[in-house]
């Protein structure tokens, strides 16, 4: 049977990750496959962050650059017209921050820059290898998506990206009033007011009770803060049954199922918002084998939009904008580069509902509830 580009794809990061660092020549002899098709793959996989390429050489983003290829970095090959060299710290590849990513890579290609993505898989330790390895390389500025816990930094922790030492521009992170380093310019995703969206459109559809199940991850407070928004101002009773966390991150069984077929067979609770979509989509499976019709017996939107189109019954969903934060970072970047005295930026981007068949909706007009005031 002849082997898929996804196949493909997965040897290619067996071989990279157990190699820590290959020349893309030895990776097409190891793949038996050619140069130039080992070198549109590797590409392909730089260009989410799941692998580093660099001057022939492909590494595993996690891994700090040594002495040569830093050295290899900061002198370029050759550098953009204008010259500008940005750098990326995110925690992960793929899922959520595949998006951010590309994003990123084609505002820096719109405005001529290099863009280098290093993954820290959640390290704090990591965060500091490679903002030092980026520096190192020479970058004029750094977006940065910190390893922080759900609860947000610490004081010291904060205090550590307050004055970095070139310009700097979170990403879907923010820190807290007071606290050092909150002066900083942020791209976010308005998690709030996506939850609330979605609230606001179940019970446009007539639902009276909407529970509220949600990982422990760090979009779950501003998915609850929405959430607690909207039901308040709609009147409706707080119905959350998202279980307190365990330990800094959030774990799959996280999400109270049994808690929630109860309400359900009592006939109490018909819809849900459940983040993250993985967990709507496993959900919805439970239900199912439980006796419960998605959309006929219950409604479900989930947070999130990555997975939700391919589940059984396609999930209406909360779609962060997610390309646009990696644009609008570098753009902001470029911009605090440009103009180190511009007034400080926090830009946040509200989510859009995509209505699909598991919310017992028909489908509006472009795939997105219009932003008016909930009926009754």
């Amino acid at each position: 049977m002849r082997e898929s580009v996804e196949q493909r794809h997965r040897r290619i990061l067996r071989v990279v990750r157990e190699r820590e660092s290959v020349r893309v020549s030895e990776l097409a002899e190891a793949l038996g496959v050619s140069v130039e098709t080992a070198r549109r793959d590797v590409a392909a996989l730089a260009d989410v962050g799941r692998l580093r390429r660099l001057h022939g050489t492909v590494s595993w983003p996690t891994a700090p650059l040594n002495a040569r290829d830093a050295r290899l970095a900061r002198r370029g090959a050759p550098r953009p017209a204008d010259g500008l060299v940005l750098g990326m710290v995110v925690p992960v590849s793929d899922y959520y921050y595949r998006a951010v990513i590309q994003g990123a890579r084609q505002a820096a290609a719109d405005v001529g820059a290099r863009l280098l993505v290093g993954i820290t898989d959640y390290s704090a330790e990591r965060d500091v290898q490679h903002i030092a390895t980026l520096l190192a390389a020479g970058v004029d500025g750094l977006l940065l998506a910190p390893s922080w816990t759900v609860g947000g930094p610490t004081w010291e922790e904060a205090a550590r990206f307050a004055e970095p030492a070139v310009p700097a521009v979170l990403v879907e992170r923010r820190i807290p009033l007071g606290v050092p380093g909150s002066h900083l310019d942020r791209v976010v995703s308005d998690h709030a007011g996506g939850a609330a969206l979605a609230v606001r459109h179940l019970a446009r559809l007539g639902h009276r009770r909407v529970a509220l199940l949600a990982r422990h991850t760090h979009t779950r407070p501003a998915v609850r803060s929405g959430y607690l928004s909207a039901v308040r101002a709609l009147g409706l009773p707080d119905d959350d049954l998202s279980p307190p966390p365990r330990g800094p991150w959030g774990h799959p069984d996280d999400i109270a199922r049994e808690r929630l077929l109860a309400l359900v067979e009592a006939g109490e609770v018909r819809a849900a918002l459940v983040h993250t979509d993985i967990d709507a989509l496993n959900l919805l499976q439970w239900l199912t084998a439980h006796g419960v019709r998605v959309p006929d017996d219950f409604a479900l939107v989930c947070h999130n939009d990555e997975t939700a189109a391919l589940a059984d019954v396609p999930l209406t969903s909360v779609s962060p904008a997610t390309f646009a934060v990696g644009e609008a970072a570098v753009r902001l970047l470029v911009r605090r580069l440009e103009d180190p005295d511009a007034a400080h930026s926090a830009i946040e981007w509200l989510p859009r509902l995509v209505v699909r068949e598991s919310c017992g909706a028909g489908r509006e007009p472009g795939g997105s509830e219009a932003l008016s005031p909930p009926s009754g």
